[in-house]
């Protein structure tokens, strides 16, 4: 939006989607937010097709891989917690979102910023507490809060991976240059 605000509108629902008006209905192109909520933005992106049936997209899914795994595993982990506690910064769109999926799935869910903030109401009657972060969120603050847990008196711990995250990143092509040269 800062590179070209003259030419870019900003869409947040899919009701934003029903009232956008363009100049040229054939030549819209789209492009996400990478930490948005992957549920949200599939049904705008659905939207944006079903009333610009020519939008042009990215090429590749354009939300962060971590922050989908991520979703996709507070989503299921929600079916069966009483309570999500997210570790993350109240400006971090990928932790809020992480809040948002697991109320959506059912559990109550808190944003914190580390396990000082975990109020005891929100723990009566929880017999299933889930754990989770957001993306930059530094895992030492995510094995405090499992500590915080064990001290009092949790025993049954355990982790839940819904994907199993392998993606690599292709080091620059200079970089690899460099480096056969010197083999």
């Amino acid at each position: 939006m800062g590179e070209a605000p003259a030419n870019m509108v900003l869409i947040e629902t899919e009701e934003d989607v029903d009232t956008l008006e363009v100049e040229d209905p054939d030549r819209v192109a789209y492009l996400t937010q990478t930490t948005l909520s992957v549920d949200e933005t599939d049904r705008i992106i659905r939207r944006l097709r079903e009333r610009f049936p020519n939008v042009t997209g990215p090429k590749s899914d354009d939300i962060c891989y971590a922050t989908t795994n991520r979703q996709a595993a507070v989503r299921q982990m929600a079916l069966e917690c009483d309570l999500v506690l997210v570790i993350g910064s109240r400006n971090s769109s990928n932790s809020n979102r992480l809040v948002e999926v697991a109320r959506d799935h059912g559990a109550d869910s808190y944003l914190i910023d580390n396990q000082s903030q975990v109020k005891e109401e929100w723990l009566e009657g929880k017999r299933v507490v889930g754990i989770t972060s957001g993306a930059s969120a530094p895992e030492e603050l995510v094995q405090s809060l499992v500590d915080f847990f064990r001290e009092r008196g949790t025993e049954d711990v355990s982790e839940y991976e819904v994907v199993q995250e392998d993606v690599r990143f292709m080091l620059p092509k200079e970089i690899r240059k460099a480096m056969a040269a010197a083999s």
